[in-house]
């Protein structure tokens, strides 16, 4: 018999098609069903995609892959895995252990292997990791690459961009989708996953995880986050402090995006085309939050590192100062004048 949630997953298909069957389990589980309300939506990965999922070998990729692939006849995708191979040391035997495992799904698997000494930091290993995964993605024609981020990832991430003070961006860096290039989307599936949800679909689903020693090491901040941080928090605070972070990032999300669309706009009306003045004249009767965004893209389009906090602030404070002030140096010998109702970028000394 089935339980109420599979039998609600069987009812939203008019003619009750079964899954592909898998060597795990002949019945959807509730995880199945979880990923696949989730599908509908949100809508993005539509029926027919050709889709390329990572696979790292732990519990959260294993789950999106194994669940990926038994909902994989219901859309008609076209489904294949891809690993990054970062030659570290605790990571002998898993490209092994990857081609074992896919070898037993009959699904087609990619390996890639690090052509080059990769520093074992987490930015290094993320840099060559979706180098190689876009590549893969860009030559044989994938249009989406899966990651198995989760919800515990999202209110880490959002944990460790607010103690680098990282900005709304910063908060919301792990979204949904995000665009590698024109024709690829990355799409994170399990962002309403709590690492223990993968943990039980492993179990159930008996797929074997290989444990990644590196996730214990706490030279890594965000291994220190998930292992220290977020435990502390979760006994002394509150016990459901991931989900109510990672709710918190999705309702900055909502903010960010209406934030973007209205300084696109206010862009459009205040900097010159060339990028080289602002008018000041319009921007001051403007909000505070419009003014920090729009002299921040105005500085990033003409500096060639990402502006501070203190300088965003500098600049945005020249917009109710008196004609001729000028900004501390921007590099190169120049600096920001105002010039009546503009500030122009310019070229030589005070």
């Amino acid at each position: 018999s089935l339980t109420p949630l599979q039998n609600m997953f069987f009812v939203e298909t008019a003619n009750h098609e079964l899954l592909t069957p898998n060597p795990y389990k002949m019945l959807p589980s509730a995880y199945h069903v979880k990923l696949n309300k989730t599908l509908k939506q949100r809508d993005f990965l539509p029926k027919g995609s050709r889709i390329l999922v990572a696979l790292s070998g732990g519990q959260d990729s294993l789950s999106l892959a194994r669940l990926c692939l038994d909902l994989q006849s219901r859309w008609q995708w076209e489904i294949a895995i891809v690993h990054y191979d970062h030659g570290w040391q605790f990571d002998r035997g898993l490209a092994e252990h990857i081609q074992k495992v896919c070898q037993q799904w009959q699904v087609k698997l990619y390996l890639e292997k690090a052509t080059e000494q990769i520093p074992e930091t987490e930015a290094s290993a993320r840099k060559y990791r979706y180098q190689a995964l876009i590549k893969v993605a860009t030559e044989d024609c994938f249009t989406y690459l899966l990651t198995a981020h989760t919800l515990s990832d999202r209110s880490e991430t959002f944990l460790y961009n607010l103690m680098r003070g990282g900005g709304i961006e910063g908060l919301t860096a792990l979204d949904w989708t995000r665009q590698l290039t024109p024709k690829i989307t990355l799409v994170r599936p399990l962002l309403n996953f709590l690492r223990q949800e993968t943990l039980e679909c492993c179990q159930e689903l008996e797929l074997p995880i290989w444990e990644d020693k590196y996730n214990q090491d706490k030279k890594f901040a965000r291994n220190r986050i998930r292992l220290d941080l977020i435990p502390y928090l979760e006994e002394h605070f509150n016990s459901q402090t991931q989900k109510h972070l990672a709710q918190t990032a999705e309702i900055l999300r909502a903010d960010l995006n209406y934030l973007e669309a209205q300084t696109d706009k206010l862009f459009a009306q205040v900097v010159s085309v060339s990028k080289s003045s602002v008018n000041r004249f319009l921007l001051k009767h403007e909000p505070l939050n419009l003014q920090r965004r729009v002299i921040k893209k105005y500085l990033e389009a003409n500096l060639q590192k990402m502006p501070s906090f203190e300088r965003i602030e500098e600049i945005v404070n020249l917009i109710h100062s008196p004609n001729g002030s000028c900004s501390s140096s921007l590099g190169n010998n120049k600096f920001i004048r105002v010039k009546g109702d503009f500030m122009t970028i310019v070229s030589s000394t005070r």
